[in-house]
């Protein structure tokens, strides 16, 4: 791990393990690959679900009930967190939030709301930011800037609805009339923060749905999925292909029949598709077997 880059300059963000995708055309997004990959995986090794939001994310942002940063929204498909005072539109997180993703939004948010609200203040009344959680490093208090790119452009996360100014707990306010700064009044909206900080997502409380670009974009990359799962079923096609070829090199009087029993398409799915190449292979075996009979007549001598 370096902390500086080629110029000797420290690092904005230092990595300890890589967190993008080997190819940025893949059509599952990272909060699929979480939701419907890493974390049944993950069930299937320990026996247990881990939680939506793990006990030191928790910690992280209500260490007690005098001292909390902020709150997090479990939503039907994804998971919000907001700190208190942020005035950034929140990411919308996997449901099952892992802390490297977890670790890029507090970075994100904290460093925002310490500089709107105590960037001019006495350092005393500055926020204590962690220089690091999970597998990264915070070097550089812009890096705000940088994580958000990383979420937007290469984790391909989308917005949620900005909620300012949010300070449910009177964390910002307090800490401003502390420092004879103008008061900080936290916008309610009850039908929303009554669900706040649950341990798990229950029928009826809280569902966001996405935007008609963000819904035409999905239907994409399950068209995308499909074309993908399908292109395995063609292998079974090209086999069967060749089954037929090879039997017609041996007898071309009976080609005819057998392009009548070979699929058309490659699209067959399932039973259809293992039915059609059990078909055309006992097709190829009974003319490979009139072909031997065929020529076994020919070269016996008369009687």
């Amino acid at each position: 791990m370096r902390k500086l880059d080629n110029k000797g300059n420290p690092r904005s963000v230092t990595f300890w393990s890589p967190i993008f995708h080997a190819s940025y055309e893949s059509p599952y997004s990272y909060n699929k690959f979480i939701d419907q990959f890493f974390h049944p995986a993950t069930t299937l090794l320990t026996g247990v679900s881990p939680p939506r939001i793990s006990g030191d994310i928790k910690r992280i942002l209500q260490l007690s009930k005098q001292y909390r940063i902020g709150d997090w929204y479990l939503y039907k498909n994804h998971t919000k967190i907001k700190i208190y005072g942020c005035e950034l539109c929140p990411f919308k997180l996997p449901k099952y939030v892992p802390m490297r993703l977890f670790a890029l939004e507090y970075f994100r948010q904290m460093i925002h709301t310490n500089m709107v609200h105590f960037c001019k203040a006495k350092k005393k009344a500055q926020l204590r930011i962690k220089n690091q959680l999970g597998p990264f490093v915070c070097n550089d208090r812009e890096v705000w800037r940088e994580v958000e790119i990383i979420l937007e452009d290469h984790l391909k996360l989308h917005k949620s609805f900005g909620w300012r100014p949010y300070d449910s707990n009177s964390f910002i306010c307090d800490r401003r009339m502390k420092n004879k700064l103008s008061p900080y009044i936290h916008h309610r909206i009850p039908e929303i923060e009554q669900f706040e900080n649950m341990d798990e997502w229950r029928e009826g409380t809280l569902v966001e749905h996405d935007s008609e670009q963000v819904n035409i974009e999905n239907v994409m990359r399950d068209l995308e999925k499909t074309l993908d799962l399908d292109s395995f079923g063609q292998v079974p096609f090209e086999l069967s292909q060749r089954s037929g070829i090879g039997a017609s090199s041996v007898g071309t009087s009976q080609q005819p029949s057998q392009e009548t029993s070979t699929p058309t398409t490659g699209t067959l799915k399932g039973k259809e598709l293992e039915t059609s190449f059990q078909t055309t292979e006992q097709s190829a075996m009974s003319k490979r077997l009139e072909t031997s009979k065929e020529q076994a007549q020919i070269h016996t001598p008369p009687t």
